[in-house]
């Protein structure tokens, strides 16, 4: 009976300590929010808390990070907008990253480092290099824009390729990975309709009125760009998405799954349509006509071509749909004597007579927004790249260019060969969506700035690091089946 007695007191005296802290906590807060004026401060505890237990958690499960990361770079300019546009959550993403990597160190003994043995690893590790090296460039471009630039050049394949390497093991995994990007493509949609029709939020209005209106409002049509980075970054990846839900039709059994993905893919096309981006067009044939050659079907590869040419074919030679302003943007997307097409095609003349004394590029950040910011005295920052492509060329020089794109182009080459030795037929049908949709976002990128941007860069190296893991999902899904 003492024992007990004991016990009692012991837990309510716990229980009192809490309370009182608990309370202490709010009158702090409550004060502090009174002087400061601001909500924030009374949300303090509630996110401290939030976070002692995401943290326990990702360090229980370290996929649980990556998920995370993945859904925040989608989400990421909500925050900025709405929120603070001067505090730079872009760094949340390598802080997500760098506290999954911790936790994938802690649980070691959980995973097998082998995987780590192979191509994609070994060309993002010496691409760091040699973006590394580039601080040398005698170009002296500044530090600070290097820093910069290099995040997600160079840094955040690094990072999140071998991650989803050593975490994306198996089919279950496969499928969260493929579902955010729906889920989170599907809000991005919904919210670009509502601003179409609604109009922006305040945050979004507020982005419009300092520069924004610029690119995305022309001939009094706004381009839509919802909570992305810009319309840029809208269109090409619901493009992406549309050709992804096409794929998965083709190859799953279920009929309402079936009709499911066909009204997503149906609607993603219209995000893409309403974005205003010519460049997604690229991006819409690129991962179409990749996953028919990924599927490897004669048959299925005639009739795609023959659809893929008529669609072409509508918008070149006839004027169907012009009525429509979005059909009508995305028409000049097919016309070389768009003036728009002409400009950029000037810029890369004179960026060639530049860039011919230079091999190795002006330097990291010279170019772009952070050649505008950082190196404003270089010739560089002048001119707007329009295109990754241009913009890689322009930073590393004819040598670097030559070997990202060497680089892209085996990498891509290789997923081709790995997806076509992959006998589970529902794994090959999601691999040739991702794998698809890598040579969209990388085709797309000629014309924009695309894949090294969120969330087109997380899906591009994502959806590299499932295809380069396959066998290992398709054993794991054997080793299951043969359990069952």
């Amino acid at each position: 009976m003492n024992q007990i007695s004991t016990r009692y007191n012991s837990v309510t005296r716990r229980g009192y300590a809490i309370i009182s802290l608990v309370l202490l906590l709010s009158v702090i807060t409550g004060g502090l929010a009174l002087v400061t004026n601001s909500f924030f401060i009374p949300l303090l505890p509630v996110i401290i808390t939030g976070g002692v237990i995401f943290t326990v958690l990702l360090f229980r499960e370290p996929f649980i990070g990556l998920v995370t990361v993945f859904c925040y770079c989608f989400l990421l300019f909500i925050l900025s907008r709405e929120i603070n546009n001067e505090i730079q959550f872009g760094l949340g993403t390598e802080a997500l990253l760098i506290l999954t990597w911790l936790s994938v160190w802690y649980n070691a003994k959980r995973y097998d480092f082998s995987v780590f043995k192979n191509e994609l690893t070994i060309l993002c590790l010496i691409w760091f290099i040699i973006s590394v090296l580039q601080l040398a460039n005698p170009a002296d471009a500044s530090i600070m824009g290097w820093l910069q630039e290099v995040r997600a050049t160079a840094l955040l394949p690094l990072l999140l390729a071998p991650l989803g390497m050593i975490l994306i093991t198996d089919n279950k995994k496969l499928n969260i990975i493929i579902y955010v990007i729906i889920a989170c493509s599907l809000l991005g949609v919904l919210n670009g309709i509502k601003q179409m029709y609604l109009g922006p939020s305040a945050g979004e209005q507020r982005f419009l009125d300092e520069g924004g209106n610029v690119t995305h409002i022309l001939f009094g049509k706004l381009r839509v760009f919802s909570f992305y980075s810009s319309a840029g970054q809208f269109g090409p990846s619901q493009a992406q998405v549309s050709v992804l839900c096409a794929v998965l039709v083709l190859g799953l059994q279920k009929w309402r799954q079936k009709f499911i993905l066909a009204v997503l893919s149906i609607l993603f096309f219209y995000g893409m349509l309403i974005s205003g981006t010519r460049g997604a067009f690229f991006a819409l044939i690129g991962a179409a006509g990749s996953a028919l050659f990924f599927a490897r079907k004669y048959k299925v590869i005639i009739a795609g071509v023959v659809v893929l040419g008529v669609f072409i074919g509508v918008l070149k030679y006839t004027t169907i749909g012009n009525g429509n302003y979005n059909i009508y943007r995305l028409r000049t997307a097919v016309d070389p004597e768009d003036p728009s097409f002409k400009v950029r095609l000037e810029s890369q003349r004179v960026l060639a007579d530049y860039m011919a004394t230079r091999p190795f590029g002006g330097g990291i950040g010279v170019i772009g927004t952070f050649g505008h910011k950082y190196n404003s005295d270089k010739f560089l920052s002048t001119i707007e790249p329009d295109s990754y492509w241009v913009k890689v060329w322009a930073m590393y020089g004819i040598v670097g260019f030559i070997i990202w794109f060497c680089s892209l182009m085996y990498l891509i080459g290789k997923s081709f060969g790995i997806v076509w030795t992959i006998k589970t037929k529902s794994l090959n049908t999601k691999l040739i969506a991702l794998g698809s949709g890598v040579v969209g976002l990388f085709v797309c990128s000629y014309g924009n700035e695309v894949m090294n941007d969120v969330p087109s860069s997380f899906i591009v190296w994502l959806s590299l690091a499932a295809v380069f893991n396959a066998h290992k999902i398709e054993n794991s899904m054997f080793s299951n089946s043969k359990l069952s």
